[in-house]
């Protein structure tokens, strides 16, 4: 393998939350180092790197905290919210991916970039929040936020009202050259809860928006723009699978782009859910057709690298 085969590598949330844990930092940093062992393994395969996270269950409690604590100190907007989070979840990851590492002797310097993602004023997104976050909420509860502060809260798969803002597409990465200029002797953390969306005024400034952008599209326009050989989007299962959780669900080694748009319209896969991981691979491939995308768990990572298992999309 050359040493400049460059991927990018999106991880999905159970790489800094497991299920069962205490929402806290220090049981999120526990389960960033095993993270990071996985990660520190790839880079020390000689692949060049970036890493995408996501957000949704950290942003959704800075911004409860905030609202909480409302009569003592003004709550924060959601896109400060946001970059908050891209601090806090990518200090756990320089610190726990640094001693990874060292540990293989390895001295690549890792660093968080607060990254602006631009959107579209006109997304339909916008229309059509869908993405839910933070705290369960009453419905008397949900129209009070509705009536004071204009939230718009749905009713979530019976477990109560949460607040939802929009999910629109990521257009521009506003600090791509860094990004670029850091690239080749440094692991950079960038686009961090899909990046902080924001929207260009006419006079050139951007303006932060309450929205949440998906990792998984964030991480492919960065591969793009960075013209990575691989999109490698890390979940929870090994493999992609048609009819899942059914009795004859079946695990995908491989997909062409016309057999996975074949499975999306079959419906297979759960929007919020497999579903943007295979359209940000489809995407990828589409943009570059030499080049391929992989979906795989975090713990099978290196092995799908090396082509033992996981998901790989090309574009035939």
């Amino acid at each position: 393998m050359s040493e400049k085969t460059k991927i990018v590598i999106a991880l999905g949330g159970n790489a800094l939350q497991s299920k069962g844990t205490a929402p806290t930092a220090e049981a999120q940093l526990e389960v960033v180092k095993r993270t990071c062992e996985y990660i520190a393994e790839i880079s020390g395969r000689g692949y060049e790197m970036a890493l995408v996270h996501g957000n949704g269950p950290q942003v959704g409690r800075i911004i409860l905290a905030s609202e909480t604590a409302k009569d003592v100190v003004p709550p924060m907007p959601f896109d400060v919210c946001g970059a908050m989070s891209q601090g806090y979840i990518g200090y756990h990851l320089q610190q726990a991916l640094s001693y990874a590492l060292s540990k293989r002797n390895r001295n690549v310097p890792v660093v968080t970039l607060t990254t602006q993602m631009v959107v579209e004023k006109a997304d339909p997104a916008f229309q059509n929040p869908t993405k839910p976050i933070g705290g369960f909420y009453t419905e008397e509860e949900a129209k009070k936020l509705t009536e004071e502060k204009g939230y718009n809260m749905k009713e979530d798969a019976g477990r109560g009202w949460r607040r939802v803002v929009a999910s629109p597409l990521p257009r521009k990465i506003k600090e791509i050259h860094a990004v670029r200029e850091l690239w080749k002797d440094t692991i950079v953390i960038t686009c961090g809860g899909g990046g902080i969306p924001v929207v260009e005024n006419a006079d050139g400034t951007t303006q932060g928006v309450d929205a949440v952008i998906d990792k998984d599209f964030a991480a492919e326009l960065l591969a793009e723009q960075v013209d990575a050989d691989i999109l490698l989007i890390l979940t929870e299962v090994e493999k992609v699978a048609v009819n899942f959780h059914k009795p004859d669900q079946k695990n995908l080694s491989h997909m062409t782009l016309a057999e996975a748009g074949t499975y999306i319209e079959e419906g297979h896969f759960a929007a919020g859910s497999m579903l943007p991981k295979v359209e940000a691979a489809m995407k990828f491939v589409r943009y570059n057709p030499s080049k391929k995308a992989i979906i795989t768990s975090l713990d099978q990572a290196v092995q799908a690298l090396e082509g033992r298992t996981g998901t790989v999309v090309t574009f035939a």
